[in-house]
């Protein structure tokens, strides 16, 4: 049995039937069946469909927000961003697939013409995460319909009500039941799903958990898609503007309550500006207001998940240890709930876990550089290369330094973004493959070759 709990006061909000080892062949088997005939439906029909999801969502969505901010205890302004933001990445799908999809003629000479065409994948295991269930799940669902495919979407289990109010608005907008079937529980359950013989994973979270997925399926020569974790760093040039910069990286530090893969987790500031950004960045985080989640003003939520308190105490303890200050937060708040205070860390260094491991919560560690040189070899010192960013007035400075950096995403005068128009990807422990940007539509197909010469 599957216990949903509300992170903010750990109540128990649902209990709900795992699916057995059983029931998952049976969806997988019925899934592989129904394939076929929705790749072989006109792409105008599943466009509609996908059309019809997007209403839905626009219909639903306080209900939908209440939901998620229930379960994964984000604050509900936030979660109605997470919902609005969604419409604009279905608007890209619908826009692009039908031009994306097309043949493409490349050769058309003595009566040999040569043709690239995409086919679907086949059946789709996706199995996604719970900090931005509707944005991360139809990066990969929604494509993934669009182009033919079925997929048995495995729902985080810490977002389990919001992968069957997913599935309800899917089924009920016209997408068939064995096309898209939502899978409740645990790793367990996605252990199960990879025995199966889908035509490609994707899946997103930790490194620790991608990596156990990419051993599993070693030698299956399926598509294999990992979008893993960051630790990403960003550099504060002497030129910037304090309060814009300190403002844009606190809530790239602190939206979501830290829990992005994308959040900003490490900070490197020019020596001449370090104690005025500094200043600058405490008081903005001072600002956000750490409340009960469903409250409109709230902005700090409990963290999702109950052992990362844990994780984060023992990244300040450790800093702290090793010479670090802490001038804002640093301690857990006590139950009920997954409350951690927001906490700014500063004399840190590559010593530290706070530094090189992915804290994914309220805390963020600052670090003083003497030089351009010196902030590149910290940032790409690391395992991980999801994004990294500069803040400077000088756009050749910041494209100087960023094409040295080894990152998926990168970013001048801003962080935390992602654009449906940029494919999605990670170097290093951040994962392989992509979503997003037509390149995000062609990945859940295959390319196949046609060559056709008149009789």
């Amino acid at each position: 049995m599957l216990h949903i709990t509300n992170p903010a006061n750990g109540t128990v909000i649902a209990e709900l039937p795992e699916d057995s080892a059983e029931g998952i062949a049976a969806k997988f088997k019925a899934a592989r069946a129904a394939q076929r005939a929705w790749a072989a439906t006109p792409l105008a029909h599943r466009l509609e469909c996908i059309k019809r999801f997007r209403q839905a969502l626009i219909d639903g969505r306080e209900r939908l927000a209440a939901i998620l901010t229930s379960e994964v205890g984000k604050p509900i302004k936030q979660a109605r961003n997470e919902l609005n933001g969604l419409l604009g990445r279905i608007d890209f799908f619908l826009a692009e697939t039908e031009r994306t999809l097309a043949p493409r003629t490349v050769h058309d000479e003595g009566g040999m013409r040569e043709v690239i065409a995409h086919e679907p994948l086949g059946v789709i295991a996706n199995i996604s995460a719970w900090n931005y269930p509707y944005f991360v799940g139809a990066n990969v669902f929604v494509p993934a319909l669009l182009t033919g495919n079925a997929v048995l979407y495995k729902p985080s289990e810490y977002a389990t009500l919001t992968g069957l109010e997913i599935g309800n608005l899917l089924h009920a907008s016209g997408v068939p039941q064995d096309v898209f079937a939502v899978l409740a529980g645990g790793p367990r359950v996605g252990i199960e799903l990879l025995k199966h013989a889908v035509g490609g994973v994707f899946f997103t979270g930790s490194y620790a958990a991608g990596k156990r997925i990419a051993e599993a399926t070693a030698g299956r020569m399926i598509k294999l898609q990992l979008e893993l974790g960051g630790k990403d760093p960003t550099y504060v040039c002497e030129d910037v503007d304090l309060a814009a910069a300190a403002a844009s990286l606190a809530d790239g530090a602190m939206y979501n309550t830290g829990q992005s893969c994308c959040s900003v987790e490490r900070i490197y500031v020019h020596e001449k500006i370090h104690d005025a950004f500094v200043a600058a960045f405490v008081a903005e985080v001072r600002g956000f207001k750490r409340g009960e989640p469903t409250m409109e003003d709230s902005y700090i939520g409990p963290l999702t998940r109950a052992p990362q308190v844990k994780v984060l105490e023992l990244q300040v303890a450790d800093a702290l240890a090793k010479g670090a200050r802490c001038l804002l937060g640093g301690h857990k708040v006590e139950p009920p709930g997954n409350w951690f205070e927001p906490t700014v860390l500063v004399d840190v260094n590559h010593d530290m876990t706070v530094m090189r491991e992915e804290s994914f919560g309220p805390i963020i560690g600052i670090q003083k550089v003497a030089s351009d040189e010196e902030a590149v070899r910290l940032m790409n010192d690391t395992e991980y290369g999801l994004t990294a960013g500069v803040y400077t007035r000088d756009e050749a400075r910041a494209r100087r330094i960023l094409a040295q950096v080894h990152a998926g995403s990168v970013y001048w005068n801003c962080c935390d973004r992602v654009s449906p128009r940029l494919p999605w990807s990670g170097v290093g422990h951040s994962g392989v493959g992509l979503t997003l940007s037509t390149y995000g539509i062609e990945t859940f197909t295959r390319l196949k070759a046609w060559h056709l010469r008149a009789a």
